[in-house]
């Protein structure tokens, strides 16, 4: 693993939320009166609205190159190595050719205690790991003036900014994301079980797509110019995780994979991988801190 090339361009959940801030500072300068969020119906209707429209309004901004902070000594697992990122935590499988990535799992709840705005995103991915393409899917926590709201999205870029689809995700649902390729075609499909109206299925063309790795991941977001700071989302579980490169299938200690710890500037843990299960198809990623 010391001697594979270590590019590390890991692409931020389209480092698509340079608008948030203006958003909602024209939206609230726009209002006549103040406003108090959570105290009435109206009131906490609003809040609602003012998030969403943030959400609905990102754009893709310029993708931060967050190279590698740190690789210590080979895992136990063939192939591993554990590293560190600014903005991922999770497993990476790499090589050539991938066709399929998919995982379950419980949307977490979160602590938005704050008013700042904290974001959180979950999710499987083809590429980003160490190419310049993303074609990923999943779920969304937005903590927004000290209220939680959730989404389920899909991106692929170049081609797309994310593209919020459910808006009525909650802690609790039981969610599957995947990706599957043939040939040029992506398929981006989430299932909440729970919520079926934040379930999709969508069908999208790259033909630069390197397909060179797959992804489940929790994610901070990024900006244009910075990492949001990460929701407290206590902790995220990826179960039954599969993938398929090339023409083998398999569980994501199937392929060499890489363990990625989410770290600070200071080099502070925010948010901590645990072991893949005796099965390799699953394991939890726990928050520990904003930034």
């Amino acid at each position: 693993m010391a001697d594979r090339p270590r590019r590390f361009l890991l692409y931020s959940l389209a480092a698509i939320i340079p608008a948030i801030g203006l958003l909602a500072g024209t939206v609230a300068s726009a209002s006549a009166r103040p406003m108090t969020y959570g105290s009435t119906p109206s009131a906490a209707t609003e809040a609602k609205a003012l998030a969403t429209a943030a959400v609905k309004n990102l754009v893709i901004g310029q993708h931060p190159l967050n190279q590698r902070t740190g690789v210590s000594s080979p895992g136990k697992l063939k192939g591993q190595s554990q590293v560190q990122s600014t903005n991922w935590s999770g497993y990476a499988d790499t090589g050539s050719s991938f066709s399929k990535v998919s995982a379950s799992w419980t949307e977490p709840s979160a602590s938005c205690s704050s008013r700042k705005e904290q974001l959180a995103a979950f999710w499987v991915g083809i590429d980003g790991y160490s190419s310049s393409s993303v074609e990923q899917d999943g779920t969304l926590i937005e903590c927004y003036r000290g209220k939680s709201y959730q989404y389920t999205w899909w991106e692929m870029y170049p081609t797309n900014a994310i593209q919020v689809v459910g808006q009525t995700a909650a802690a609790g649902d039981a969610i599957t994301a995947t990706v599957t390729r043939s040939g040029s075609s992506y398929t981006l499909t989430v299932t909440d079980a729970t919520h079926s109206a934040d379930s999709f299925t969508t069908t999208q063309a790259c033909s630069s797509c390197a397909n060179s790795s797959a992804e489940w991941i929790a994610e901070a977001p990024s900006g244009s110019s910075s990492i949001y700071p990460l929701a407290d989302f206590s902790s995220w579980t990826a179960s039954n995780a599969s993938v398929t490169e090339g023409t083998t299938s398999g569980v994501i200690s199937s392929f060499t994979d890489d363990e990625i710890t989410m770290v600070g500037n200071s080099g502070a843990i925010k948010a901590l991988p645990g072991a893949l299960n005796s099965s390799g198809n699953g394991f939890s990623v726990s928050w520990e801190r904003a930034s």
